[in-house]
């Protein structure tokens, strides 16, 4: 004879049977909120491409400028402007580079009184007011162009660009013409404009820097008791 059990004894025997180590709960859903809201497709505006190049020029270049007063502050000190004359050129830093790839960018310093032939450019004076005039253009749909003045705001700079004969030794301007036979990167006061950064930076990277900069953070509920 089959024995016949009421309904809550079966419910009671199969709650029984799902022990608590058969149960997996989720973890960190707070963080995995913030993960799924990172990820969802979010419209972007030709205007917020435009403003995200401005961010990404002046994040790019604005830590090379940091890194080369770092460096020349430390390679001054350790053995003059001998020392220091290899490493003016934050451009091609492996920091510099780095944040270059993520950002899909190309950046270089160009100027109208350069060190090397290689970095002259015509400058309309228009272009070299301070260091807070940005220009920020879109040539073509993948293409961003980002620049910004270089202002020798730091009383270093001037050993190796200020006045021959004054901020600059005799023994020093030797040797920056021995190393730059063409140099015209000297007569330099403090606060002047002596070139810009001109950056270009693929569409794609923009757009992920503009994503990096607005994603937002999940708030935690309010608790209701």
């Amino acid at each position: 004879m089959r024995l016949l059990l009421p309904a809550t004894a079966i419910l009671l025997l199969s709650l029984a049977a799902c022990s608590s180590d058969q149960i997996q709960h989720l973890r960190d859903t707070k963080k995995i909120a913030v993960e799924a809201a990172n990820w969802e497709v979010k419209r972007i505006m030709p205007a917020d491409l435009l403003h995200a190049a401005r961010w990404a020029g002046d994040s790019l270049t604005r830590t090379a400028d940091r890194e080369l007063h770092r460096l020349l502050k430390a390679k001054l000190a350790e053995g003059g402007v001998a020392a220091a004359l290899p490493y003016c050129r934050p451009e091609s830093y492996a920091s510099t580079d780095s944040m270059a790839r993520i950002l899909k960018a190309k950046a270089r310093r160009v100027s109208s009184r350069p060190r090397t032939p290689e970095h002259l450019a015509s400058l309309p004076a228009a272009q070299l007011q301070s260091d807070t005039a940005r220009l920020v253009a879109r040539p073509s749909a993948e293409v961003f162009t980002y620049q910004r003045p270089i202002v020798l705001d730091d009383a270093l700079c001037l050993r190796c660009h200020g006045s021959v004969g004054g901020d600059i030794t005799a023994a020093d301007y030797a040797l920056i013409k021995k190393n730059y036979p063409r140099d015209q990167a000297t007569g330099y006061r403090r606060g002047q404009v002596m070139g810009v950064w001109q950056v270009e930076l693929a569409r794609p990277g923009v757009a992920e820097f503009y994503t990096m900069k607005t994603r937002k953070v999940m708030k935690p509920r309010p608790k209701l008791f």
